[in-house]
């Protein structure tokens, strides 16, 4: 069941396209990572989706309402954490997300159990005493996304969601994000720290002037976008002839005196082959393993082809 559906979702201003036909769809169950630069359209898409902005064209349904029809229902059914979290730094905690329950229509016993529950998930219980003007940056985000998960929505939006964190924080915050994944639940996460998409994320969508211009899963990026994976073989000794050990299916890349490089499309029948080939000629090998190859490398192929094509268009 899709939770998160759009439609040539496009959204301008004054004749400058910001979202350009984005369609998407993000079922129950799945996390998205929304990646892309600065201005790329990943805020306006995230307005649009909580009906804070009409699209100039296009639709978009959330949590099963129409956002242009049945704003009230759609605005109850998300979660949002922006990059601008607009708290109110003279109250306090407490004070804070009962106002906001309220707002949610939950009654004081369930704001009440909810607030200890995920006040003590991201170790906020301690600071409940302060005003939210003494508040850290990190202690900030952490309240607004509180605030998001208090009436435990079904759709999650989540702009740079460990933004100003210390490391365990962040850390904290992603495993919550995780914990969150459910049958009955949809989360967009925008965020610039690539790793941490790669962590989260079932798919990634990279948005680029508007237009949603790669989309799937990390591995199927990677071989799409990055080609076959990428061996690499060391030895306990000097290669000698083991080069000519190597089986049909090897594109071999690069070598050193005891190592060597090599890129393949069907690895699960080309290492035991090299392996076996290897120990019956009596050549120990000390490791065979995959090249690392991150999404950072995904997106920077990505949004380099992308400049690439808008310079050549000129």
């Amino acid at each position: 069941m899709d939770l998160i559906r759009t439609n040539d979702l496009t959204k301008q201003f004054d004749g400058f396209t910001a979202v350009d036909g984005v369609t998407l769809a993000v079922g129950a169950g799945e996390i998205l990572a929304l990646l892309g630069p600065n201005g790329a359209g990943k805020t306006t898409t995230i307005r649009m989706l909580t009906s804070i902005l009409r699209p100039t064209r296009g639709t978009a349904e959330v949590g099963g309402f129409d956002t242009q029809r049945n704003p009230v229902g759609v605005r109850r059914s998300v979660g949002l954490l922006t990059e601008h979290h607009g708290l109110y730094t003279r109250m306090r905690p407490l004070d804070y997300l009962q106002f906001f329950g309220k707002v949610y229509g939950m009654t004081p016993d369930q704001i009440r159990a909810r607030v200890r529950e995920l006040a003590a998930r991201y170790d906020l219980e301690w600071a409940f005493g302060r005003r939210l003007g003494e508040f850290s940056k990190g202690m900030r985000q952490k309240l607004a996304l509180v605030r998001a998960l208090l009436h435990d929505p079904p759709v999650l939006l989540l702009d740079e969601p460990t933004s100003a964190m210390d490391p365990a924080s962040a850390r904290t915050v992603r495993e919550g994000i995780a914990a969150l994944r459910s049958a009955k639940r949809a989360i967009v996460v925008c965020t610039h720290n690539l790793p941490e998409a790669e962590m989260l994320a079932d798919r990634i969508a990279i948005i680029h002037r508007g237009r949603i211009v790669a989309h799937g899963t990390p591995a199927e990026l990677k071989k799409v976008l990055l080609g076959d994976p990428i061996m690499e073989l060391r030895l306990a000794r000097s290669l000698d002839g083991a080069v000519g050990l190597l089986p049909e299916g090897i594109d071999l890349l690069a070598s050193g005196p005891d190592w060597i490089r090599y890129r393949t499309a069907r690895p699960e029948k080309v290492n035991p082959q090299l392996l076996g080939a290897l120990a019956a000629a009596g050549v120990p090998v000390v490791t065979l393993s995959e090249v690392h190859r991150s999404l950072e490398d995904v997106y920077l192929q990505v949004v380099a082809g992308q400049e690439g094509a808008a310079e050549r268009a000129v």
